[in-house]
């Protein structure tokens, strides 16, 4: 168009020219030389063509400059405009052509078009809504009440917890219920800084305070127009990384609320909620009903397997949904392939699946903090329950990795632990000396254990930290250890057993270590094997805190254990089943515990001698377990035979002498003769307070025995005062439910009613 005027407006301008100059120079009668062939009428002429190719330049001209610029074509060809600079309306192409929003323009030739009328609208943007939401009707009514009643305006909430607990579940449910007490509810993705500040620059242009290309910053721009509103508002950062990630965006002033989303527990107290797993029931209900299936039982053991993890129940059912496998079936295949099968099903609701739900908080711990890896795999390795960190480190804070190693040793061969042929030593050397790289690799001193657990619970890979303590859900334990290959694996379980055993009280009869042995019972049962020198010491601890039945079952897997790896009539292999048969005895078998004793006699008498101490204590347990089982005179008879052996052997004050005299007592006093029996009991007891201590079970066992053959023999007063000065002594070092103690307050109640 612009060549076309410029084109034109010479030609135009020369006629004009001309033409005037002709009629003046005849006007003036001097004739025009350079127009001398024409006449007056050619100069008219000449004047009108000219000034009409004027005014059809100054059109163009004038339409260029108000940024329209238009091209008539012919006939039945179609017609364009281009509509340029600050315009916005409606422009129209010609006779019957269609109207294109455009700019401001509202007039095209001869037409005038009405502006387009404001349409109301109100914002939304939210996921679909879970079809069925169980066991979280409580947390989505105290998110409700957390945002009613926050002080400041606006609100803010975080529902923060495990990847795959449903924290973005409940708060779109939230917003879904109550999306119409708000005009505006916008849910925005915050996993990254960018894609949420793009997110924030459509909601500016949705809402009208952003153009095109506008220079002003979008978060800035959705600020300004949230704190002017007039009506509340609900905005969502679903997914945050952290506190910083969204800190900007959050809008500083306006009637609204707002939620995050986020796996990170590094929030401020007033604004943090944690969402746990659900509740037994609620998981139950949820796999039945995702699955179709009807077996209440089974579905209880997966979700019990899963941890109640929602995403976990969602996959299981919808893999049982896809393959029709019943719960058990699944279950089955859970504990055989479970790498495998948690990659299996998609859930309703979720990108992910457990295996790759954590993948990125791994990757950023990696590449960020490595000990805070590490820490994990350890951790990983215990059971789900709390687990003492704090205590599990501590020796590293004073021990290098290797002397921690060769204080293992030394246990596992007091306990006979180590094959004594060098080259089968040397290979099972081979894991500890894999495991001192594994242990240089932990957080050592305090501060630096405090470091890496905070970078687990900046992920929520752990729960809130207190006392020391903190759990590790099973799946992330699982998950764990499934990305590792199996030699490395095995790696971790033998760090975790080191430190595990490190901890443990040398003495498991002490009752003074008994609470750090009830603190690491889970532990020890998850990470140590029946070979290993602390599950026999905490078999032994469980006997001797007064549960029978575990001991007992404990010791039946480190008899076959030790048969296995070194051979029936190993020592140790003897020790574990002189231990098997005693607890027998104590859990209420004294037939089986005697029986167990008759067959094990003359195989320890062959392997370490007739008058081996160890020889000694499997006579003295026949005994005894005779006189249980019923046959007291033999009891009696056998200890008499045993006393003067164990005094000449090892001593007229080993406490395994002590043991025969206070037991040669007892059964005296079965057999009918509790004067005697008192009297003994009566010599006993200064010499065991003497070796053994005021308050040692043993000591407080001779104490009972003193009191019961006293009133057996007639002073039924005295043994009521002797029962009741023991039991409290008792109920203090044993604890009021130990079988022994509650021993005592029975004779104590008998007494007491003798009197």
């Amino acid at each position: 168009m612009r060549v076309l005027a410029w084109t034109v407006a010479p030609v135009a301008f020369t006629l004009v020219v001309a033409g005037v100059a002709d009629i003046v120079a005849e006007m003036l009668g001097e004739p025009g030389n350079l127009l001398g062939v024409l006449d007056e009428m050619d100069s008219l002429v000449s004047i009108a063509v000219g000034g009409v190719g004027l005014m059809v330049v100054t059109v163009m001209v004038v339409r260029a400059s108000k940024g329209v610029r238009g091209t008539a074509l012919e006939d039945g060809m179609e017609r364009s405009i281009s509509v340029g600079g600050d315009n916005s309306g409606v422009a129209l192409t010609g006779d019957g052509a269609t109207a294109v929003n455009v700019g401001r323009v509202d007039v095209a030739g001869d037409v005038r078009v009405e502006p387009r009328p404001q349409v109301p609208t109100r914002p939304v943007q939210l996921a679909p809504r879970t079809p069925l939401l169980l066991g979280r009707e409580e947390v989505v009514a105290e998110v409700g009440r957390r945002l009613r009643r926050g002080p400041r305006r606006p609100c803010v909430v975080v529902i923060y917890g495990l990847g795959g607990v449903g924290k973005t579940s409940v708060a779109v449910e939230y917003a879904h219920r109550h999306q119409n007490d708000y005009r505006l509810v916008w849910q925005l993705p915050a996993t990254d800084a960018a894609v949420l500040s793009a997110a924030f620059a459509r909601l500016a242009a949705l809402l009208g305070v952003r153009e095109t290309e506008d220079p002003a910053d979008p978060v800035d721009q959705v600020h300004a127009a949230l704190a002017a509103s007039a009506a509340p508002w609900l905005l969502i950062f679903d997914n945050a990384p952290d506190a910083d990630t969204v800190g900007r965006f959050l809008p500083p002033a306006g009637p609204g609320h707002v939620l995050v989303t986020s796996r990170s527990g590094s929030w401020p107290p007033e604004q943090a909620m944690e969402l746990p797993v659900l509740d037994p029931e609620p998981a139950v209900d949820l796999v039945l009903a995702r699955s179709g299936q009807e077996d209440a039982v089974s579905a209880a053991a997966v979700a019990a397997e899963l941890g109640a993890l929602p995403l976990a129940l969602e996959q299981a059912a919808a893999f049982m949904a896809e393959t029709g496998l019943r719960p058990a079936e699944y279950l089955e295949l859970l504990h055989d392939q479970r790498a495998e099968l948690l990659g299996q099903g998609q859930p309703w609701g979720y990108r992910e699946r457990i295996t790759t739900t954590w993948q990125l908080s791994f990757d950023n711990l990696a590449r960020t903090s490595p000990q805070a890896i590490a820490l994990l795999r350890v951790l990983s390795c215990c059971s789900h329950e709390p687990i003492p960190y704090q205590l599990l480190l501590s020796p590293l804070d004073g021990w290098a990795p290797r002397e921690l190693l060769v204080a293992d040793l030394r246990r596992q061969r007091a306990y006979g632990r180590l094959p004594g042929r060098r080259l089968r030593r040397v290979r099972d050397l081979r894991p500890w000396l894999s495991a001192v790289m594994a242990l240089q690799e932990l957080p050592s001193d305090p501060l630096a254990v405090n470091a890496a657990v905070s970078a687990l619970r900046g992920h929520s890979l752990i729960s809130h930290p207190a006392d020391g303590m903190a759990s590790v859900h099973r799946l992330v334990q699982a998950v764990t250890l499934d990305r590792l290959p199996p030699q490395e694996q095995q790696r971790w379980r033998d760090v975790a057993a080191v430190l595990l055993e490190s901890v443990l009280p040398a003495d498991p009869a002490d009752p003074a270590g008994w609470p750090r042995y009830a603190e690491l019972l889970p532990h020890i049962l998850a990470v140590l094997t029946p070979m290993s020198a602390g599950i026999d010491k905490t078999a032994r601890y469980l006997g001797a805190s007064g549960d029978y039945r575990t001991a007992q079952a404990l010791y039946e897997e480190i008899c076959d254990a030790l048969a296995g790896r070194l051979g029936p009539e190993h020592p140790s292999t003897l020790t574990a089943r002189h231990e098997l048969a005693r607890w027998t005895g104590e859990q209420g078998d004294a037939m089986a515990a005697r029986a167990m004793y008759g067959k094990l006699l003359p195989v320890r008498e062959r392997v370490s001698g007739a008058e081996h101490p160890d020889t000694l204590a499997v006579r003295h347990e026949l005994a005894r377990w005779t006189g249980e089982a019923g046959d007291v005179v033999a009891a009696r008879d056998m200890y008499a035979r045993l006393v003067p052996i164990r005094e000449r052997v090892q001593g007229p004050e080993h406490p395994g002498t002590l043991a025969a005299r206070a037991n040669l007592a007892l059964w005296t006093g079965e057999a009918g003769d509790p004067a005697a029996a008192r009297d003994w009991y009566a010599a006993l007891l200064p010499v065991r307070e003497r070796v053994s201590g005021a308050e040692h079970p043993d000591t407080l066992a001779v104490r009972h025995e003193l009191a019961r053959w006293t009133g057996e023999a007639g002073d039924a007063a005295a043994a009521r005062d002797m029962y009741a000065a023991l039991l409290p002594v008792r109920e203090r070092v044993l604890g009021p439910d130990h079988p022994v103690t509650r021993a005592t307050r029975e004779q104590l109640a008998y007494w007491t009613g003798r009197a």
